[in-house]
């Protein structure tokens, strides 16, 4: 069934206030009484779609997990189709630090340890980057790929950027690893 447009127009007003709100002062210091306040919905109404936190953080990297599939899929080279493998996986790189600069506040709350590898996106992530590495006739793609998607783990992310590694640094050495694998 498709969502009636008053509830469209509510979920986009809880994503928002919600993501400005994670942004702002963190998901932990963030209720689900703020979120209703700032989108200006009812408890209910914010309940009703979303039981809780994590549920609403879920959502919000959905969303931008999306984008940059649709990119990958139909957008321009090198990040979408019509580039050499390492072209690929280096703008595949640049894009998922983009992400993680954005979002690892989001990230971190979903994709932590093992359950990263059984999200939709985790898998999406791999059949790329495995396709990939079957495009450039690297040897087996499938134990390749998940190699290749360890340095965009959350936590190594944070640690790095923690310890004063720039988003830059970390793309830069990301584009020389996918130069030297294919």
């Amino acid at each position: 069934m498709p969502e009636r447009a008053d509830a469209a127009r509510n979920r986009a007003k809880i994503l928002a206030a919600a993501e400005e709100l994670f942004a702002a002062r963190g998901a932990a210091d963030v209720t689900m009484e703020d979120i209703a306040r700032a989108a200006g919905v009812g408890r209910g109404t914010l309940y009703r779609r979303y039981p809780d936190r994590a549920a609403i953080a879920v959502a919000l990297l959905d969303e931008h997990e999306r984008q940059l599939q649709e990119s990958l899929l139909r957008g321009p080279p090198p990040l979408g189709p019509g580039a050499p493998p390492a072209e690929r996986l280096a703008a595949f790189y640049a894009a998922m630090v983009d992400l993680l600069t954005r979002h690892a506040h989001l990230v971190l709350g979903t994709e932590v340890g093992h359950s990263r590898f059984k999200t939709g996106a985790y898998g999406f992530w791999h059949t790329h980057v495995r396709v990939l590495a079957a495009a450039a006739n690297a040897p087996d793609p499938d134990v390749l790929a998940d190699v290749l998607l360890a340095p965009l783990a959350p936590e190594l992310f944070l640690h790095q950027t923690g310890q004063g590694v720039t988003p830059e640094r970390i793309t830069a050495s990301l584009r020389a690893l996918a130069a030297r694998t294919f």
